[in-house]
C-alpha cells in the first residue's frame, strides 16, 4: 500500500495542477488516499509562489466532486446488496471496508441528506459518505451541492495549512481537524434541533 501512495504521489507531482485533479478524485472516491499528502505540499508550493492557489483549489475542488459521484453512482446503480457482495467479496482489493461502510451508513440514515456536508469534513467518512446518499437515491443537485460546501472547505483549509505551515504542518492540523469535528457536532446537533422543531409545528398544524 505504501508504495502505491509513493508511486501516485510521484505521478501527481509531475502532472502538476492535472495531478491534483486526479488525485482528489482518487482521494474522494473508494481509494483511501490521504488528501493531506496532495494539497499540503500543494500550500507550501503556493507560497514559494510556484503554483496559484486558485487553479489549485479548483483542481482540488473539482477532482473531490467527481470522486464523490463515482462512490455516489456506484451505490445507486449497483444497489446496496451488490455493494455489500463486492466489500464481502473484493473488499481488500477496493480498499472499502465493511464495519467504515455501515457506521458510514447508519450516520447518513441517522443525520439525513446535510452528512454529505458534515461528511466531507469528518476523517474515515469522508470518502464512503457518497455511498448511502447513493442507496437512497438522494437528489442529484443536493448532493453536490452539500459535497463541494464540504469538499470547498476542507480543500480551502489544507492548502492554507500548507501555505502557511508547510513542513511543520501536521500538528497544526490535528489542532484544526479537531476544531472541524467540533463545529461539526455543534452544527449537527442544531439541524437536528431545528428539525424536530420544525416536524413539531407540522405535527400541531395538521391536528388542528
Amino acid at each position: 500500500m505504501v508504495s502505491i501512495i509513493d508511486s501516485l504521489l510521484l505521478l501527481i507531482n509531475s502532472l502538476g495542477y492535472l495531478g491534483i485533479f486526479i488525485g482528489m478524485t482518487i482521494e474522494s472516491s473508494f481509494v483511501p488516499f490521504p488528501s493531506e499528502l496532495i494539497l499540503i505540499p500543494a500550500g507550501a508550493l503556493i507560497a514559494r509562489g510556484e503554483m496559484s492557489f486558485f487553479p489549485v483549489f479548483f483542481a482540488g475542488l473539482l477532482g473531490s466532486i467527481l470522486g464523490a459521484l463515482i462512490n455516489f453512482y456506484l451505490a445507486l446503480l449497483l444497489g446496496r446488496k451488490t455493494v455489500d457482495f463486492l466489500v464481502n467479496k473484493y473488499g481488500e482489493f477496493l480498499f472499502l471496508n465493511k464495519g467504515t461502510l455501515k457506521r458510514t451508513d447508519l450516520y447518513f440514515k441517522k443525520h439525513g441528506e446535510i452528512t454529505t456536508f458534515i461528511g466531507r469534513l469528518i476523517p474515515l467518512v469522508r470518502q464512503e459518505i457518497s455511498l448511502p446518499a447513493g442507496f437512497a437515491r438522494m437528489n442529484l443537485g443536493k448532493f453536490v451541492l452539500f459535497t463541494s460546501l464540504g469538499a470547498g472547505i476542507w480543500t480551502a483549509v489544507l492548502i492554507f495549512v500548507g501555505y502557511f505551515f508547510g513542513s511543520n504542518a501536521q500538528p497544526v492540523l490535528k489542532i484544526i481537524t479537531g476544531i472541524i469535528l467540533v463545529l461539526s457536532i455543534i452544527f449537527l446537533l442544531a439541524y437536528y434541533l431545528r428539525q424536530k422543531k420544525n416536524n413539531f409545528k407540522d405535527s400541531k398544524k395538521r391536528s388542528r
